[in-house]
């Protein structure tokens, strides 16, 4: 049965399953969100967002106010100046392939981004659209040639994501030639849900990933079973390009996937984060 709107709410409220949220873990959660025609940052406590006034990457303060979780929309979690993500990247996706020597990059545009709660449109073309459960890194200052032992100074915190992908465009899984790009296969507006929250100060190793389709479980895993790690993806790519504040990598999805339709419910959850829920609809 598909998730209401009420407990969707309901779990983002509540961060996410048990499992994170030890004594010991001491984990804000950071939401962007649309209140009277205004967009704010805010911390989620409970289904109370208090706002922050300052910076996000920078200096911030309460501002002592209080709005109600369910009185606003929440947006994609911040505005990355671009988007990164790592193909390949849990073994239990990987099969029979080789594995990866280094992290293996793309890109996703900005323009791909969605809301939680907003819908995936699957273009009036594409044939063979799967969801694709991801933990995000949020970077949190600009990094340049960074070790791998200092890469998580660099880091925010973390978020859900969906890095929705056409199979078809991707690699001709209905017998059309392949693009030789994945510009579309993974770029195409919507095909980059993100949020609801950013976590800060997560433990991710003790965190499980986990995708509902309709609320049926479809991929399950340890975030701990990453072949690269955050520290790993974020000191490579930093080799090379340099990360900006705000910028979101996109760390790999485990186990297999499937298609969806117009009319499914997609769930990607991760302990001590939320859930990140969006609706599939036809373009």
């Amino acid at each position: 049965m598909q998730t209401t709107r009420r407990s969707f709410m309901a779990a983002v409220a509540a961060g996410g399953m048990a499992m994170a949220q030890s004594a010991a873990q001491t984990v804000t959660r950071y939401v962007r969100y649309e209140h009277n025609g205004t967009t704010s940052y805010g911390v989620l406590e409970g289904d109370t967002i208090r706002p922050i006034s300052g910076d996000l990457f920078g200096d911030r303060t309460p501002t002592g106010e209080t709005v109600k979780l369910s009185e606003v929309k929440l947006r994609y979690p911040c505005d990355p100046p671009k988007v990164l993500a790592v193909g390949l990247n849990y073994g239990s996706h990987i099969g029979s392939r080789p594995k990866p020597k280094v992290p293996e990059m793309f890109y996703k545009p900005t323009t791909s981004l969605q809301d939680p709660e907003g819908p995936i449109v699957i273009p009036p073309d594409a044939k063979d659209v799967h969801y694709e459960a991801e933990f995000v890194i949020v970077i949190g200052k600009t990094a340049r040639n960074v070790s791998v032992d200092s890469a998580l100074d660099y880091v925010l915190g973390y978020t859900c994501g969906n890095d929705v992908s056409d199979r078809n465009w991707q690699g001709g899984s209905q017998g059309d030639p392949a693009d030789r790009q994945w510009w579309r296969a993974k770029g195409s507006d919507t095909f980059g849900p993100l949020g609801p929250a950013i976590a800060v100060g997560l433990d991710y190793k003790k965190s499980r990933i986990q995708l509902r389709l309709n609320g049926e479980v479809k991929q399950s895993q340890l975030i701990s079973d990453l072949i690269f790690g955050p520290p790993e993806i974020v000191s490579f790519v930093s080799q090379y390009v340099t990360l900006a504040p705000g910028d979101v990598i996109y760390t790999g999805t485990p186990g297999s996937t499937s298609a969806m339709k117009p009319g499914d419910v997609v769930e990607v959850e991760i302990d001590g984060i939320g859930v990140l829920r969006n609706p599939v609809v036809a373009g």
